[in-house]
């Protein structure tokens, strides 16, 4: 199959960057966009996101999302997508089991994914009273510890546009202001811990920590624990966290 020919005046490595714009721009639109409208959001010319387009096509990147020709994301992108959550798992699970081991509780692998908590993987202790939460569940991010720990690792401009400008209650329990997270989002960037009391479900609390594989992907270990076993065990969970978070730095090269 002859390759699509991207030249002009955007070249090397302005290509990748410019192909990864329209990647970010079709991730938020499910019906897809035209290359005139992608041409309009992304401030290039049409011939120029044309030729982008034509190759991350010629690569399954990128797929017609509707009869009228509009381009959304390709299943190429997903097979990459679900390569990569495959790999993180792997890495992880190991730190998992042996924390879960040192805790006696469940313990939970989670990322991002736009502006929520997508549970991928999960070491389950069997207890007569536990949390849990199944692998492939979404959570929000802003009233849990895995995903504050998530937010906690992003740059304040991501977090406002991920983040409502009104909190909705999740446990109906508690409830507080976009600036009560921010500022609680700036200690557990600070202590590299993040706390959930009952903030997404009554009767369970949990702690979190944001970690890095070898290749930089972010992800979250939490603990969730029931309220009851919470009480007085808060700091030993969050020392255990910091200890796998600091092994995991260590063995991934980064201290």
């Amino acid at each position: 199959m002859a390759r699509a020919r991207i030249d002009g005046p955007v070249t090397g490595v302005q290509v990748i960057a410019k192909a990864a714009e329209i990647l970010r721009a079709l991730e938020a639109e499910p019906d897809g966009l035209s290359i005139r409208r992608l041409s309009e959001r992304l401030g290039l010319p049409r011939s120029t996101v044309h030729r982008i387009v034509a190759a991350l096509q010629q690569e399954r990147l990128v797929a017609s999302a509707s009869p009228q020709g509009r381009a959304g994301l390709g299943p190429g992108l997903y097979r990459l997508a679900a390569a990569s959550l495959k790999s993180i798992r792997q890495t992880l699970h190991p730190y998992l089991e042996e924390l879960s081991r040192a805790l006696g509780e469940t313990v939970d692998l989670a990322i991002l994914e736009a502006d929520r908590v997508l549970f991928v993987d999960q070491v389950l202790v069997p207890r007569r009273l536990q949390a849990a939460s199944a692998v492939g569940t979404y959570f929000p991010t802003y009233c849990t510890a895995n995903g504050k720990a998530l937010l906690s690792e992003l740059p304040l401009e991501e977090v406002e546009r991920l983040v409502p400008s009104e909190l909705p209650s999740c446990s109906q329990i508690v409830w507080r202001p976009r600036e009560a997270l921010l500022r609680e989002l700036a200690a557990v960037r600070r202590t590299h811990i993040a706390y959930d009391r009952e903030e997404h479900t009554l009767g369970i609390c949990g702690v979190g920590c944001a970690v890095r594989d070898a290749f930089g992907r972010l992800a979250a270990i939490s603990v969730p624990v029931p309220r009851q076993r919470f009480s007085g065990s808060e700091e030993r969970i969050a020392a255990q966290l910091l200890r796998v978070r600091a092994q995991i730095l260590k063995d991934m090269g980064e201290e």
